[in-house]
C-alpha cells in the first residue's frame, strides 16, 4: 500500500465520521490538542505538508476503541464492518461548536440551522425531521456527554421534563442540560454532573430549547 498525505489524513477523518465526532471532537477525545487534526494544521506555512505523529494515530485508536486494521482499512479505503454497522442509511447534518453556537446568525427564532459556517457530520438513520449536531463543550453533562461528543438536535420534536435538551439564552451562553421543570415563567435545568448546580432562568432570558435526539458514544 502506498501511502499519501493525503490518504492519511482522509483515513483521520473518515475515522472521526464513524464514531459520529468532527475532526477537532477527535483530537479532543485522544487528549491532543483540539486543533491538531484542523484541516489549516495539515500544511505548514512553507507549505510542506505535515503529517500526524504515531504517537498521535495510537492515542486516536485508543481512544475510539479500533483497532490498527480498522485504520488500514481506512487507508485503503475499504469500508470496515465497523463503519457498516454503526452507519446504516446516514445522511449528513450541519454541525457547529457549542463556542460557536452561542455567536449569533447561526440559528432562526425556534432554534433550526440558518446561514453559512456549518460543517457537517454523519447521523446514522435517515428520518427527515430537521435535526443539527453540536459539539459538546465542558463538563457539566459527564459521565453522560464528554467534552467533544457530538449530540444530535430536533428543535421540532416536543421537549417533556426529564429530556436532555439544549438551551440557548439570550446572552448567547449555549448548554446541554435536563429539562427538570418549566413553568408560565421560568425553567429549571440540570446538569448530570454533581459538580454543577441547577439553574433557574425566567422564560424571557430563554431564545430556544431543543431536545436531544441522540448523542455519540
Amino acid at each position: 500500500m502506498m501511502l499519501s498525505h493525503e490518504r492519511v489524513w482522509a483515513a483521520i477523518d473518515a475515522l472521526a465520521r464513524k464514531h459520529g465526532l468532527s475532526p477537532s471532537g477527535l483530537a479532543r477525545r485522544a487528549g491532543l490538542d483540539p486543533t491538531a487534526f484542523n484541516p489549516s494544521k495539515r500544511v505548514a506555512g512553507d507549505g510542506r505538508p505535515r503529517w500526524p505523529s504515531t504517537e498521535s494515530l495510537a492515542k486516536v485508536l485508543d481512544a475510539t476503541g479500533a483497532k490498527l486494521e480498522d485504520l488500514v482499512d481506512l487507508l485503503e479505503g475499504r469500508p470496515s464492518p465497523v463503519a457498516v454497522n454503526r452507519l446504516p442509511d446516514a445522511r449528513t447534518l450541519p454541525l457547529l461548536g457549542f463556542a460557536q453556537a452561542g455567536v449569533g446568525g447561526f440559528f432562526d427564532d425556534g432554534g433550526f440551522p440558518v446561514g453559512g459556517g456549518w460543517d457537517e457530520v454523519p447521523f446514522p438513520t435517515n428520518r427527515g425531521e430537521p435535526a443539527y449536531a453540536l459539539e459538546v463543550s465542558g463538563d457539566s453533562m459527564l459521565p453522560l456527554y464528554r467534552d467533544g461528543d457530538i449530540v444530535i438536535v430536533a428543535p421540532g420534536a416536543p421537549v417533556r421534563r426529564g429530556d436532555r435538551v439544549i438551551v440557548k439564552t439570550l446572552d448567547g451562553e449555549v448548554m446541554a442540560k435536563i429539562l427538570h421543570r418549566r413553568t408560565v415563567r421560568t425553567i429549571e435545568l440540570h446538569s448530570l454532573n454533581p459538580e454543577h448546580e441547577a439553574r433557574v432562568f425566567d422564560l424571557k432570558e430563554i431564545e430556544w430549547v431543543a431536545r436531544i435526539i441522540w448523542a455519540s458514544q
